[in-house]
């Protein structure tokens, strides 16, 4: 009987024979054959209609998103001043992109201006008050539907059952019980609370303090926080001046100052109070939008850092946890008023340098239609094949990746198209969310922009963000074409075919259509790789380039592109004459600016820097001149249009909307503030991580942290490797990725670069690889449910698939921190460099230790396939899978297998140490392909064999 891979068949080619036993009713009608062309029989119109049904638009895949990130939604004046913040914020970074921390800048016809400039712990301070603003405003404090609040709602009703409604009492209870629901309590995420508004004030003060009091925080770097002035002569100092103007009515000044002295804290020191008050903001903070067991593991950073001397040094194994004593003036100085730890240390550094701008800078490639672009280039490219929807939800997850670095996000906004699709045709749904979440947990370990963790690799191991992409770029490809093994060999088993052809768009017209979308991520690879330009300068450039592009595009028509071209090469030109003649641009040249003049090849390269702002600029006016524009290829994405339509019925002028121009402007608007509201939660999320190190470096925890794993580890570099991989998935369970990378790194990664010789570079990309398996990890795997959702599947079952699928990105990170030429490195410890043309040439080292390893790693996931899903060219035995999982081992990963047979062997007192040879390395993984070389012989010849002739008077169906 031939049917249909839908939820109903078993997941495993042993359970065959399990399906044959039901009944046809439940079934495709024996004589309906499997369609290979993506078509359906007659008898699946029933299910294709289901099926249909179960797709999910665009508007429940985002209010998915939002019921997973916990965001308000809110309308009015509140939306608008949200949106208002969102894009100073992302204003704020872009300056600091372009500019740097001085603000200040040239103007025609006025000169220089100049506001001044910002110390590294001032722009930090600024960055995290954004966050913590929006944060406040996007996440409620409390819905009230949770179990303590539902405890409390009890007691007003127990108390009026108990002594009656008219007790004082219970009217007393009740009223409290309404001030506490208009104070904090927001059922509905759609309203901001006083309590909101209150912690915004206090954040803002963080702020304020650290830029206008700059000489007192300095002095009291010196001298301590118990120097500052108290809260009552801060906060009352305004007031006594007022006092001295105001003659008579200064009472009212004074009564104030009256007011302030009576109030809690007034004796307290000012700059301790509002360090103390802001790590408690960071604290909420992390709970509303990053969940309430990051809070309290932070937290209790905080609590062992002023308790932790209460350890005794005598005590077994937890005595070397014991620590100075510490006052909490000290504490609050380390967390707050450092860069080097603490909420302001490298974490949030790195967010203010590069991880802001590079999720600016996806925000933008997302609203100006490139998300869905991309998806239909994957459906183009590999749609109609054998699993097609499969496989095109793995590249179109890969290209959203550049995106969106996160999982959840990706899973969500791709798989609402991509999964109905995989379902249609024919795979269960199970596997059809475990395909989507795999493929979009990948996003983060994917060049060329990767997730934040990857920016913060270069502060703490001191690497280029070249170096970075170019060893991560072989383990992400192998991850992928894992995946695709795996689709390809479920289609094939199940078989399953591809959409057809009218459903796809035609991959040639979709490139011409489309093809600027790629030019900002060959800029970006240009200006990395080549120009060996900063991660921030490299981000900058390419936003201006998107900026440019979508102004051209916008401005693009038949009529137009004569006139906009020519404007754009004019305009060029007579830049590149001012520089060569003046040695400044035109504009400053008319308003009476002059320099040295530039030779020609240095005025091509000052005139192609502002390339992009004259495209910008004449494209404008181009708009401005024809608004009634029709650009054929101007595709923003539905979030732009749905702002610009209300933006201007808010106005009552509806037919704004349909201006090029005014798109365009709400185009940039609304990348800056979807970048702003993307990088609220991991600005929040570095701040908080930020104050373990920060506990780890002050209370000098870290040798001694250090010397406890090496114990427990006992040599053993593969239990040391084990034990990071199992902390980065419980950890890493229902916790952003960055957050897991901060904590490790803080306290596994002195250990394993003490304890081995593994790069330092691999050893970080190790942490990274397992904080993002833990996405796809049960029991909490928060991208597989999010697409189990989406498929309407068993969570459980679809997260354990999605993990199975994901095997490979588990086996990988042992096999590059013990074969670190698969990431291209060579050397040892922090030795290691990325290899070089002349490490290529010498062909002694690189074809045994770069290129048979990368190749063993790419065979052996085909044998990790064959493994997982039981099938190569024919069924595959429970014996056989095991020999093929073997096989799979000692090509991608033989020293693990030789490293841990010799630290048992040691343990028993049986062998010395591990041979250390490429000679070794290399015999095993030729063992290992002549294994898997003769297991695919046999399953080959096997299917040969069974294929019997086809009687001339019966039909098979295809496969």
């Amino acid at each position: 009987m031939n049917r249909t891979h839908d939820e109903g068949r078993p997941d495993g080619p042993d359970d065959e024979d399990a399906s044959r036993s039901v009944p046809e009713t439940d079934a495709a009608p024996a004589d309906s054959p499997i369609r290979t062309d993506g078509g359906e029989s007659p008898a699946d119109d029933d299910r294709e209609a289901a099926s249909t049904d179960e797709e999910l638009s665009e508007e429940e895949a985002q209010e998915m998103l939002e019921g997973i990130d916990r965001k308000r939604t809110l309308s009015g004046w509140a939306a608008i001043l949200t949106s208002l913040v969102a894009i100073s914020f992302s204003v704020f970074q872009s300056w600091l992109a372009a500019r740097g921390f001085e603000f200040g800048a040239t103007i025609p016809l006025v000169g220089e201006v100049s506001l001044g400039s910002l110390q590294l712990l001032q722009v930090n301070s600024i960055h995290v008050a954004f966050a913590l603003v929006l944060a406040f405003v996007l996440f409620p404090a409390t819905t009230g539907h949770g179990r303590f609040a539902a405890a409390l709602s009890r007691v007003v009703p127990t108390l009026a059952s108990n002594l009656g409604e008219d007790h004082p009492v219970t009217r007393g209870a009740a009223g409290i019980r309404r001030f506490v629901r208009w104070l904090a309590i927001d059922p509905e995420r759609e309203r901001v609370t006083p309590l909101d508004l209150l912690f915004i004030v206090l954040a803002v003060a963080t702020a304020a303090y650290m830029v206008f009091e700059w000489s007192e925080i300095q002095r009291l770097r010196v001298f301590g926080l118990e120097a500052g002035r108290t809260v009552a002569e801060y906060l009352g100092a305004p007031f006594v001046s007022v006092s001295e103007t105001l003659g008579p009515l200064g009472f009212l000044a004074d009564a104030v100052v009256a007011a302030i002295g009576v109030l809690p804290f007034t004796d307290v020191s000012y700059p301790f109070f509002l360090g103390a008050v802001g790590v408690l903001l960071v604290l909420e903070a992390t709970r509303r939008s990053l969940g309430f067991y990051l809070m309290v593991i932070v937290a209790s950073f905080i609590v062992y850092a002023r308790f932790g001397y209460l350890i005794s040094p005598s005590m077994p194994l937890v005595g070397v946890l014991s620590i100075p004593e510490g006052s909490w003036a000290n504490i609050i100085q380390n967390l707050w008023y450092n860069t080097e730890n603490g909420v302001f240390g490298i974490p949030v550094t790195v967010s203010v340098q590069f991880i802001y701008i590079f999720i600016l800078f996806g925000a933008f490639l997302e609203m100006s239609g490139a998300g869905q672009w991309f998806i239909d280039l994957a459906y183009a490219a590999t749609g109609t094949r054998k699993g097609g929807p499969a496989k095109a939800s793995i590249l179109a997850s890969g290209f959203m990746g550049t995106i969106s670095g996160s999982s959840i996000a990706n899973t969500v906004t791709t798989g609402a198209f991509t999964i109905p699709l995989m379902k249609r045709s024919g795979y269960r749904s199970e596997f059809a969310g475990a395909v989507e979440a795999s493929a979009s947990s990948g996003g983060q370990i994917l060049p060329p922009v990767m997730g934040a963790a990857a920016f913060l690799m270069i502060e703490f191991i001191g690497v280029p963000f070249s170096d970075i992409i170019i060893a991560a770029a072989i383990p992400a490809v192998v991850f992928f074409f894992g995946v695709w093994v795996m689709v390809h060999l479920e289609a094939t088993r199940a078989g399953i075919g591809g959409l057809d052809r009218s459903e796809v768009v035609d991959l040639g017209k979709h490139l011409v259509s489309g093809w600027f979308y790629l030019i900002p991520l060959v800029l970006l690879m240009y200006y990395l790789l080549v120009e060996r330009l900063t991660v921030a300068r490299s981000a900058w450039f390419t936003l201006i380039a998107i900026m440019a592009l979508l102004s051209v595009v916008a401005a693009y028509s038949e009529r137009t592109r004569v006139p906009l071209l020519g404007a754009i090469a004019a305009a060029f030109v007579a830049q590149l004459g001012s520089y060569v003649t003046t040695g400044v641009g035109v504009i400053d040249a008319v308003t009476g600016g002059s320099g040295e003049p530039l030779g020609a090849t240095a005025a091509l390269f000052a005139a192609a820097g502002d390339l992009g702002v004259i495209a910008i600029f004449v494209s404008l006016v181009v708009m401005l001149v024809r608004p009634a524009l029709d650009s054929p290829l101007l595709e923003f994405d539905d979030a732009v249009d749905e702002a610009a339509d209300n933006i201007a019925n808010a106005v009552s002028r509806p037919s704004l909307s349909d201006l090029n121009v005014f798109r365009y402007v709400t185009f940039i608007g609304k990348s800056m503030d979807s970048g702003a509201r993307t990088s609220t939660e991991v600005v929040v999320a570095v701040a908080a991580a930020g104050i373990i190190p920060g506990v780890v470096s002050a209370t000098g925890l870290g040798p001694n942290l250090t010397a406890l794993i090496k114990a427990v580890a006992g040599g053993s570099i593969v239990l040391l490797l084990l034990f990071t991989a199992i902390a980065s998935i419980i950890l890493g369970m229902g916790m952003p990725t960055t957050v897991t990378y901060i904590i490790l790194v803080s306290l596994l990664g002195p250990a394993i670069a003490q304890s081995s010789d593994i790069p330092l570079l691999a050893a970080h990309l190790f942490i990274l690889y397992f904080g993002v398996i833990a996405d796809i990890t049960p029991p909490v795997a928060v991208a597989a449910y999010a697409a189990s959702g989406i498929a309407r599947s068993n969570p459980f079952r679809t997260g354990t698939k999605a993990f199975s699928l994901s095997l490979n990105k588990a086996i990988v990170p042992f096999a590059f921190a013990l074969t670190p030429g698969i990431l291209l490195l060579r050397g040892q410890g922090e030795a290691a460099a990325v290899i070089t043309f002349a490490d290529v040439a010498e062909i002694g080292y690189f074809v045994p230790e770069v290129v048979i390893p990368v190749a063993g790693v790419f065979v052996g996931v085909i044998g990790l396939g064959a493994t997982v899903i039981g099938y190569l060219y024919s069924r595959v035995s429970q014996t056989e899978r095991a020999l093929f999982a073997l096989s799979a081992f000692l090509l991608m990963a033989p020293m693990l297998l030789l490293n841990a047979a010799f630290d048992l062997g040691s343990f028993l007192g049986l062998v010395g140490n591990v041979p250390d040879t490429v000679a070794v390395d290399l015999a095993m993984r030729a063992v290992g392909g002549a294994l898997f070389g003769a297991l695919a012989i046999k399953n080959r010849r096997e299917t040969r064999e069974k294929a019997a002739p086809t009687p001339p008077e019966q039909v098979e169906p295809t496969d």
